[in-house]
């Protein structure tokens, strides 16, 4: 009941951020039932039965670090003085995010259950002159426990994925482990060459190959976008830099953890549609654009997401630097300076592994 008033006195800018998860959470669970629907209407098959849920967990996955996002920037659950005093401390506000996190969810997915039902006419009749009939196996029963339990990957995906990211911890991010940024990139590195390698071998083969091949080159540039991020804020500050981009790269520095990660998925979305266009040239189904939009969807809004978020984590140094006399100006032309570094090095960085990934592809 507790988060459940929470989100009702909540700002109407979060409601919206949390409306946005049920909408992504709607989208992924309308996937996730018409890969039931196909697995009812086509018995025989399968293999594409079981390829078209494995394509699922990319909205998926999308979907739970947008959630995980949204709720990190939650402001009803940070910890503030007298919470712990009438029992909201640390762990119990986690509780709360995650119960949130479950909620807004679970809207989405009894939004997509109803949408799906009604597409088939088990509410009202076929719509569109049954021109979904077929797609969703209109003329078989659905399996009422199977939908469900389709439906509820959602909700408990995120709401565990929100509480392990907000657990409170005990000892705070050290300088070390700022550093340890640079840390991830040869890894990251790697798994970026191992998947562009998986897809090659696989292109000729079945798709859940290049899924997986897709899979690593995306965790190898998440891996590798804190260590990117982190040599931005370096190159800004070579060859005697003045104070706005000594400003700027250490910011940059510090937030490389934080922005490198999203900005490191946001770029592997972005190959794979690069990939993606080079190879089908925009011609995809309903289906496929629902997935696309999903996924481009929650990784923007995710990074959007990270990016307040460590403006939020900014405010005591911003305020401080403007009682020393600083111009909002500077402030300004240092923000301009670290987008401007991040898409020098991402934007061809994009391009480049796309490219490189729509070679065996297309062969």
């Amino acid at each position: 009941m507790l988060a459940l008033r929470l989100v009702r006195g909540t700002h109407p800018v979060v409601q919206l951020r949390r409306l946005c998860v049920a909408a992504a959470a709607a989208g992924v669970g309308f996937l996730l039932l018409c890969s039931l629907g196909y697995a009812v209407g086509h018995p025989g098959d399968s293999s594409a039965a079981v390829l078209r849920l494995l394509w699922c967990a990319l909205p998926l996955a999308a979907t739970v670090q947008f959630a995980v996002a949204v709720a990190r920037t939650d402001p009803s659950i940070r910890p503030r003085p007298g919470l712990s005093a009438i029992g909201l401390g640390p762990a119990r506000l986690t509780a709360i995010a995650a119960t949130s996190t479950a909620v807004a969810c679970t809207l989405g997915s009894a939004v997509a259950l109803l949408f799906y039902l009604h597409l088939r006419g088990d509410i009202t009749g076929l719509p569109f002159d049954g021109a979904a009939a077929d797609l969703l196996a209109a003329d078989q029963p659905l399996p009422l426990a199977a939908a469900l339990t389709l439906l509820a990957v959602v909700p408990v995906a995120g709401a565990t994925a929100a509480g392990l990211a907000l657990r409170p911890r005990k000892t705070a991010e050290t300088p070390a482990a700022v550093r340890s940024a640079t840390a991830g990139l040869p890894w990251g590195v790697a798994l970026l060459a191992v998947g562009l390698a998986v897809e090659t071998y696989a292109a000729r083969g079945d798709g859940g190959g290049v899924l997986a091949g897709w899979v690593l080159t995306a965790v190898g540039l998440a891996m590798a976008g804190p260590g990117l991020a982190h040599g931005c804020g370096r190159l800004l500050q070579l060859v005697r830099p003045g104070a706005v981009r000594l400003l700027a790269g250490r910011v940059l520095m510090d937030e490389a953890r934080r922005i490198g990660r999203p900005l490191g998925v946001v770029s592997a979305v972005g190959s794979g549609a690069v990939a993606g266009y080079a190879l089908y040239g925009g011609e995809l189904g309903p289906l496929s654009w629902l997935g696309v939009t999903v996924v481009v969807g929650c990784t923007t809004a995710t990074l959007l997401s990270a990016a307040l978020e460590s403006k939020q984590s900014r405010t005591h140094t911003t305020e401080a630097l403007l009682r020393l006399g600083a111009p909002p100006t500077v402030l300004r032309t240092t923000a301009l300076l670290r987008a401007g570094a991040l898409l020098a090095v991402f934007v061809p960085l994009t391009w480049a592994v796309g490219a490189l990934a729509a070679v065996p592809l297309r062969g």
